[in-house]
């Protein structure tokens, strides 16, 4: 466990901005393990490790994937903009980006920002984020599970970088 925790990782930062529901949470935990997500970041209402409603779902990638909390989501974003991470929200704004549209560059940082089941990101995140990505949908519902969110998206920008030939 420890060789993985320390070894090679993605250049993703996982924030959860007020997630409550606790599958969710260890859901994302759990797609962070898979594709080597560098850490998740806990913000607001979102709930921490160690708890066994995560746990059910992170199936231990609470112990494999390094994570932080912060009381408040703008603190994050501003210690990871300082560390020069891109910030990206995902997000249905006016100008946002289809998800197939964005292509993610190597030797790049990204803080993908997923936010509260039912209100979404935070404004004053979406207004400090360098891009809003939408992923296109065409039933009748216009939202994605976050936990499902954060599959899409993280896999997507992966395999954009790792699998895609330029």
């Amino acid at each position: 466990m420890e060789e993985f925790r320390l070894g090679d990782k993605s250049p993703f930062i996982i924030v959860l901005d007020n997630i409550r529901s606790l599958n969710n949470i260890g859901s994302v935990f759990r797609t962070a393990d898979c594709l080597k997500a560098e850490a998740v970041y806990l913000c607001g209402i979102t709930a921490t490790p160690p708890h066994r409603d995560i746990h059910k779902t992170a199936l231990g990638a609470t112990e494999s994937v390094g994570w932080k909390y912060y009381k408040n989501t703008l603190d994050a974003i501003n210690e990871l903009k300082s560390s020069a991470y891109t910030i990206i929200s995902l997000e249905q704004v006016e100008g946002s980006t289809p998800l197939q549209d964005f292509k993610p560059e190597k030797g790049f940082k990204y803080a993908l920002v997923f936010g509260h089941e039912v209100k979404g990101v935070q404004q004053d995140i979406i207004d400090l984020s360098d891009h809003c990505l939408e992923i296109p949908q065409f039933g009748t519902k216009h939202s994605f599970n976050v936990s499902v969110s954060a599959g899409i998206v993280l896999w997507d920008m992966f395999t954009k970088l790792y699998y895609l030939k330029e």
